[in-house]
């Protein structure tokens, strides 16, 4: 059975799974997901694959990241002819792909692999510069310019009491049919040695700005305006309401962690039936 993400050319003969490593500038696209009449990360790969390999390619992808967002560990898997030289294909695909996105890696992998439903979580981080001058121009592109103090014992208390499983509805913007109960694995707060604060965020899965309400909250609980139980209490809320989304560009994706090869296909199956709900089986 060929699920509606996957590529077209999963059942067709002579062909194999590979694994594309991704990293972008997110300033200039739409987001990841293919749009038309916008310039998107998977609309611009897409093509340049197609061009290169002459045959239609679809991308499977770990996490569709929103309009703005960048990413220095992104994953997707596609299905090509067998013989496909990786190494050849990423020297191709530099050639031809603009500057704000690159592939830098491509690697053969199980046929069980599944970038989207095999994972077994994501990390993003998110870069708030806090200085009077704002962001260095060099990473004004990826960081918050925010000009308030940020109290790191206050976020990392109010942090620590959203990890967990639990429905953050109240931090997501819902879309019909889909679960927001997620797993998350980490919320913490650090200021690195340029003074910028980043904020580290893990979890099985994300749903729709909930990385980026997660730390609109937070930023209003490190300027004082709200107090430190009160993410914790939107928990109990059907629904986003009162929470401040930070802005996109300050949010990276820079990773996906995959379970071993021989457990890809039973991770792929749980997580299937939990996001998607469980496969039909086959008429007798």
């Amino acid at each position: 059975m060929q699920y509606p993400d996957e590529p077209a050319t999963r059942e067709g003969g002579g062909l194999a799974r590979f694994r594309l490593d991704i990293t972008y500038d997110g300033t200039d696209f739409s987001g990841w997901a293919v749009q038309p009449t916008r310039r998107t990360v998977c609309g611009v790969l897409t093509d340049a694959l197609s061009r290169i390999l002459r045959t239609e390619v679809g991308l499977t992808v770990a996490g569709r990241t929103d309009a703005g967002v960048h990413a220095t560990g992104q994953v997707a898997h596609a299905d090509l002819a067998a013989d496909v030289d990786p190494a050849r294909l990423v020297r191709r695909l530099a050639r031809l792909l603009p500057p704000d996105v690159r592939v830098r890696a491509v690697t053969p992998v199980p046929a069980a692999f599944d970038a989207r439903f095999a994972a077994l979580r994501r990390h993003y981080v998110y870069r708030v510069a806090t200085a009077p001058y704002g962001a260095e121009p060099l990473r004004a592109r990826d960081t918050l310019s925010w000009p308030h103090p940020i109290d790191l014992d206050a976020v990392n208390a109010a942090s620590e009491r959203l990890l967990g499983e639990h429905d953050f509805a109240a931090f997501c913007k819902r879309r019909e049919g889909a679960t927001t109960v997620r797993a998350l694995e980490r919320f913490s707060w650090t200021r690195d040695t340029d003074g910028v604060v980043s904020a580290a965020v893990s979890a099985d899965a994300f749903c729709h700005s909930m990385v980026r309400s997660l730390v609109g909250a937070l930023l209003d609980v490190g300027r004082a305006r709200r107090t430190v139980d009160w993410p914790g209490a939107l928990l109990d809320r059907a629904e986003r309401q009162g929470v401040s989304v930070a802005p996109a560009h300050g949010l990276t994706l820079v990773g996906v962690d995959y379970p071993a090869d021989a457990e890809l296909a039973a991770r792929t199956e749980v997580t299937r039936n939990l996001r998607v709900g469980p496969t039909a089986p086959a008429a007798p």
